[in-house]
């Protein structure tokens, strides 16, 4: 099996150093659009044919493998069939959640997070865009501690999101909260909460001495920023990108690059046989 290589010599130091100390390594990945192909529906979401086998493969060779997601922790993993990969660690809404051994763990909701919940249906009702229509298929997701705005189902996705984006502002000043934009999305959630912050918490609690995240989404480029920071630590750091044409920041801010879930999937496999 074929050795992935990084494009950087920084990556290239973080895959050397998983390879060479594995029970010191910590590989962590985004869920949608990473592990799993992005669809109309979140709900339909599931993870690509593999995902959840090469997880546990790795899971049986290094320190740490881990999920970091914007969804609820328990939905990523019973979306992905990922109950079964030994000693996994989902961190769900950006942090906010945690499960292990089947138990989530949570921080209450922000206080914006109501104020959102009661007023976005009500922005989203007074939108018009061009000659004055209200867009179709703009869907909320309640996550709970936080709430997605999606636009992927609209006749125009572009359209709607740059129709959304400053009343969505506005409503974030208004309750506190930040704005999160993605892949025909805008998700307000309490400020603070991000990727690369859950990223170096794990790192920390772990005790990990060299790192590897997949991502594939503007959300995920805090994670990308916290392994850069981390190398200044002394902690060897890869990422990887699930690169799609609707997002091309990711893969160019990313060591290695890959298509999709797909090549995650392949990417994992090739890392575990390295390590074996």
């Amino acid at each position: 099996m074929l050795q992935p290589r990084s494009r950087t010599p920084e990556g290239q130091v973080g895959l050397d150093a998983i390879r060479a100390a594995p029970g010191e390594a910590l590989i962590a990945s985004d869920f949608d659009g990473t592990l799993s192909p992005i669809v109309a529906d979140p709900a339909a979401a599931r993870a690509y044919p593999g995902a959840a086998q090469a997880l546990a493969w790795l899971a049986s060779l290094v320190g740490t493998v881990a999920i970091i997601t914007g969804r609820a922790a328990a939905d990523a993993v019973e979306l992905g069939g990922l109950a079964h990969v030994p000693g996994l660690i989902v961190l769900g809404h950006y942090g906010a959640e945690r499960w292990a051994d089947g138990t989530v763990t949570a921080a209450p909701a922000a206080n914006g997070i109501s104020l959102a919940r009661e007023l976005l249906p009500g922005i989203l009702a007074g939108l018009r865009g061009a000659g004055g229509q209200h867009p179709e298929g703009i869907r909320i997701e309640d996550k709970g501690t936080a709430l997605a705005v999606h636009t992927r189902q609209a006749a125009d996705p572009v359209g709607a999101l740059e129709l959304l984006r400053q009343p969505v502002a506005d409503l974030a000043r208004r309750a506190g909260l930040a704005v999160e934009p993605g892949r025909f999305v805008l998700e307000l959630r309490p400020q603070g909460m991000d990727k690369g912050r859950a990223l170096r918490s794990l790192v920390a609690e772990r005790g990990a001495a060299s790192v590897l995240f997949c991502g594939d989404d503007l959300g995920d480029l805090s994670a990308f920023a916290a392994a850069r920071a981390l190398r200044a630590e002394g902690i060897a750091a890869c990422t990887v990108a699930s690169a799609s044409p609707e997002v091309p920041e990711v893969a160019e801010a990313a060591d290695l690059v890959v298509h999709g879930p797909a090549g995650v999937v392949a990417l994992l496999n090739a890392l575990a046989g390295a390590v074996t």
